[in-house]
């Protein structure tokens, strides 16, 4: 026998749904379209600035050796 949902339930879930929802849409925009104001980024993004210090980091690395 399958539970039936109460409204209180139902609204609790789309609101889950909707937050989720908002939450992943607002951390796309911060990390991939938003430019970041720190000292050393120029004007990436965080995403730009994270993949540019992994590669910078990674020719050091291997460079290294």
């Amino acid at each position: 026998m399958q539970h039936e949902l109460t409204l209180e339930e139902n609204l609790k879930n789309l609101r889950t749904l909707l937050d989720n929802h908002y939450i992943k849409k607002g951390l796309m925009y911060y990390n991939h379209h938003r430019t970041h104001q720190g000292k050393m980024c120029c004007g990436r993004t965080p995403m730009e600035t994270l993949l540019d210090g992994k590669r910078i980091w990674a020719e050091k690395h291997l460079s290294s050796n």
